[in-house]
């Protein structure tokens, strides 16, 4: 066994399950019965005696449990079965020594429950569309629809099981259900039988290929489907994909398949590989913990990941559900096909398929500026999480299953993919998917490791991969490069960047490999890449720079910051017309994190972004807008800052919010809707009269039923948000009444992010006490947090709530799936700046069972006295600019 990981006997190995549930019970307890067989090998020394075999089980009831070995002689009932509940695992003990070393097969019988977690086998409440079928399960409001959701650790709670990502089997499954409901799993139906319990009928799947168990999957329910076909034929035929919705949501799944088709041919190409299965099903599951989960050959989805209605929807879901699908199919290929050796390299997984993803979109939609959205998304993302003393490297240590589901986060996946991007700059786009198609062809059905990637990579490009990535994966941070300018010739220094700014010696000992994409020349439009590449000293001075223009990290393909002297800045923010999408979003980002951290300044920042009033894109300004609120968020308790920065952004936006106007014009591109819709809300939030006047006479039309188009589906959140903000009680009833009326697939996520824009005390506690009643379904609990932790004046609400409501509200309602209490205290408590609150949040939590979400409330730590360091460090010179500009009165 590896030391630095708890792992099940190495002993025993599966090669095949039949998985048989049967006697749902579609009420009350919810309960089933299971029979697993599992045929497994056994390889003991020879002569070694044993009298147990271990598996993972998950709050199971196991009956009983038989073995039969191949050769013929033994067969025997487990004689005592016992329960290892926090290591998750079940023991069949056997009454003698067995000295056996061959193929074997465990019988378990058992019981499990059809939880409301989003974890395991699980049911998902929702109100249908049209006539439901009898025998549909229901209470007094809402029906239900059964799924799975196994990664990471999850199918142990569905049926005993060797529920590790290396132990790979083949899988036989068959589900009794109604007769007049759908079963799916990840094959197509091979068998349909007459169950012996009148109206229900067992459906037998095929046989999948070997693969993990936490890429199982079955849903039962009131389904229905649209259909597509690949235009490439697999073994000499279209494969049929298709999109599954509980009954009358069918037709808002036709944009998903339009994409799934596509990019199922695209990424066969691209990776070289035929997809392997006979069929593609995506299901829409109205309860989802995550965004979306890769099963292989049937991929699940929340349902604003998959559904889009083209009259409905705000445009911005598009984009989601366009990604989502793309990531989850690159996952088919890329681990699923070829899986990570263990929880350690999730990273393998979940970066490549974030990566690859965005690359699928890009080509089915160049329009959309897919790698601008990348850089203002996912890399500025990765930055702030991995600027924390409390960030991980990439590829993190895993003691036990039991804590990776706190490595599902930005490291993994965004920075992942980041350093992906970065290395296929590096190799060339053409070599790096050669090195991936190769990679995916030398371990396909089996599991690799990051050396096999790069092994992979080095052979296809000639060079040696290992060598300049391994600390980007391995080590923890990345590095800030400071310039200094002589004449002819710049310096550069790299440091750890922390966004406390105090990196201490021993922090900042790792030198990276970094490329430099180093522009010069006479002018913007005039400049060449410098003949350097590669940075990979501490210091180094670069001779032959033309002090005319000059910039490093073109399109931000190397995952670092840039620190520039001010004059650099300045220079670069007057030649910003003639860069790239990429490289201002750069800028932008560069310098306020360089303010954060010390390393420039706020009025640095402020100054720059000035020069951004007439700037005509919207992934520019999305960049601007956030980090703009960021350092509002930061002084927002400092009254005469706090006032004068939301003046100051007033400024900034109400050239483009006027020139922009509120309608949507045919024909017009998909990112200028997106601008239109950022900067109402961005404009109507600072209080731009004319924009909050036409929101609330648009709110007051829609509201009142008087005009229900008065809202383009692309602005209901800013109107709501405005006229929340600015409409006390009567606006919030208003829109909560939208919430519980709402048809709109995205309707229910766009009322809460609005409802958290109150202004009192009172309704900040009265939307939290209607985030926590049964109206509002587990998954979109932290969507409305999200709102009021940015929200001055609900924030410490907020914590209050959490603090006096712990143990008789939050702690039970989200205990049972640890990643959803992880991601609402995230996401609820990080936008602090107060020494006080982080000592408060540290005392409150100290003597408290924090396993499973010990990390969230790391990165919530660290990042609020990073920014309370940076408001008492600048609050004097950000007092000082702002009376300059006239934005404070003296």
């Amino acid at each position: 066994m590896a030391s630095d990981r708890d792992i099940l006997p190495s002993w025993v190995k599966p090669s095949h399950y039949l998985v048989s549930i049967y006697d749902l019970e579609f009420g009350g307890n919810f309960t089933y019965q299971g029979t697993v067989t599992i045929d497994v090998d056994i390889k003991t020394t020879s002569g070694e005696k044993w009298n147990r075999i271990i598996l993972n089980s998950h709050q199971l009831k196991v009956y009983n449990a038989a073995l039969k070995l191949e050769d013929g002689k033994t067969s025997r009932d487990a004689k005592n079965i016992t329960y290892d509940e926090k290591r998750q695992r079940v023991t069949l003990f056997f009454s003698d020594d067995i000295t056996y070393s061959g193929r074997g097969v465990i019988t378990i019988k058992f019981e499990g429950v059809i939880n409301n977690i989003m974890a395991g086998f699980y049911r998902s409440r929702y109100k249908p569309k049209g006539d439901v079928p009898k025998s549909v399960a229901k209470d007094d409001e809402f029906h239900y629809m059964f799924s799975t959701q196994f990664e990471s650790c999850e199918a142990r709670r569905a049926f005993p099981c060797f529920d590790e990502p290396n132990l790979k089997a083949t899988f036989d499954v068959e589900l009794e259900v109604p007769e007049d409901q759908v079963a799916l799993s990840n094959m197509p139906e091979k068998e349909v039988k007459k169950s012996k319990k009148s109206g229900f009928k067992t459906v037998l799947f095929d046989r999948t290929p070997i693969m993990s168990t936490y890429l199982l999957a079955w849903a039962i329910g009131d389904f229905e489907y649209v259909e597509d076909f690949t235009r490439r034929k697999y073994n000499g035929k279209n494969l049929p994909v298709r999109v599954y919705t509980t009954r009358g949501l069918k037709d808002q799944g036709r944009f998903a398949l339009q994409n799934c088709h596509q990019i199922v041919d695209y990424f066969s190409e691209v990776f070289q590989i035929d997809y392997p299965l006979p069929k593609v099903d995506l299901l829409a599951v109205h309860e989802f913990a995550h965004g979306a989960m890769e099963n292989w050959g049937l991929i699940t989805y929340r349902t604003t990941a998959v559904l889009f209605d083209e009259k409905l929807s705000a445009d911005s879901y598009r984009n989601r559900v366009a990604y989502v699908v793309a990531h989850e199919l690159a996952h088919q290929w890329f681990g699923n096909l070829v899986t990570m050796d263990w929880w350690s390299e999730l990273w393998l997984n979940e970066g490549f398929a974030t990566w690859v993803g965005w690359f699928a979109i890009d080509h089915l939609y160049p329009e959309w500026n897919v790698w601008g959205q990348f850089v203002t998304e996912s890399v500025q993302t990765a930055f702030q999480f991995d600027s924390l003393r409390t960030s991980h490297p990439i590829e993190v240590p895993c003691y036990d299953g039991l804590e990776v589901d706190q490595i599902f986060d930005h490291i993994s996946y965004l920075k992942g993919s980041s350093v992906i991007r970065m290395l296929s700059a590096h190799l060339g786009e053409k070599t790096f998917l050669q090195g991936v198609a190769n990679y995916l062809r030398a371990h396909q059905y089996s599991n690799a490791t990051t050396n096999d990637l790069w092994s992979a990579l080095s052979e296809a490009s000639g060079q040696d991969v290992n060598s300049f990535m391994d600390h980007w994966i391995r080590k923890i941070g990345f590095p800030t490069v400071t310039i200094a300018e002589e004449p002819g010739q710049i310096s550069l220094r790299q440091q750890r960047f922390l966004l406390s700014g105090d990196a201490k010696p021993e922090e900042d000992e790792t030198i990276w490999w970094i490329p430099l994409g180093l522009q010069t020349g006479p002018s913007a439009t005039e400049a060449s890449l410098h003949k350097v590449g590669a940075f990979t000293k501490k210091e180094d001075t670069i001779r032959g720079i033309n002090d005319a223009f000059y910039k490093i990290n073109k399109n931000l393909t190397g995952f670092y910051r840039t620190n520039y002297p001010p004059e650099r800045l300045i220079k670069l923010g007057e030649a910003k017309d003639h860069l790239t999408v990429q490289d201002k979003i750069g800028l932008v980002g560069d310098a306020y994190a360089n303010a954060v951290a010390g390393h420039g300044s706020t009025t640095g920042l402020l100054a720059f972004v000035e020069r951004f009033q007439d700037e005509s894109e919207y992934l520019v300004w999305s960049q601007i807008l956030a980090n703009l609120g960021n350092v509002r968020n930061v002084f927002s308790d400092v009254e005469d800052i706090s006032n004068g920065l939301k003046k100051f952004a007033l400024t900034l936006v109400t050239p483009a919010v006027e020139k922009i106007g509120w309608e949507f014009k045919k024909g017009e591109a998909f990112l200028i809707g997106q601008l239109r819709a950022a900067l109402i809300l961005s404009a109507g939030l600072v209080g731009h009269k004319g924009t909050v006047e036409e929101a609330k006479r648009r709110f007051d039309l829609y509201t009142s039923g008087k005009d229900r188009s008065a809202i383009n589906p692309s602005l209901r959140k800013a109107v709501f948000a405005i006229s929340v903000n600015n409409g006390g009680e009567a606006a919030y009833s208003a829109v909560k009444n939208e919430y519980l009326s709402t048809t709109s697939i995205d309707g229910k996520e766009i009322c809460l992010q609005s409802l958290g824009r109150v202004q009192t005390p009172e309704l900040a506690q009265q939307f939290l006490r209607f985030i926590f009643s049964a109206d509002v379904a587990m998954q979109d609990k932290h969507s409305g947090t999200i709102a009021l932790a940015s929200n001055a004046k609900a924030r410490l609400e907020l914590w209050n709530f959490i603090r006096d409501n712990w143990e008789s509200i939050i702690h039970p309602t989200l205990s049972g799936n640890l990643v959803v209490l992880e991601r609402f205290l995230r996401f609820g408590l990080n936008k602090f700046a107060s020494m006080d609150v982080a000592d408060e949040i540290e005392k409150f939590f100290k003597d408290k069972d924090v396993r499973g979400f010990d990390k969230g409330l790391a990165v919530v730590d660290d990042t609020i006295r990073s920014h309370a360091l940076y408001k008492k460090r600048d609050e004097k010179v950000v007092r000082e600019w702002l009376v300059a500009g006239g934005y404070i009165e003296k």
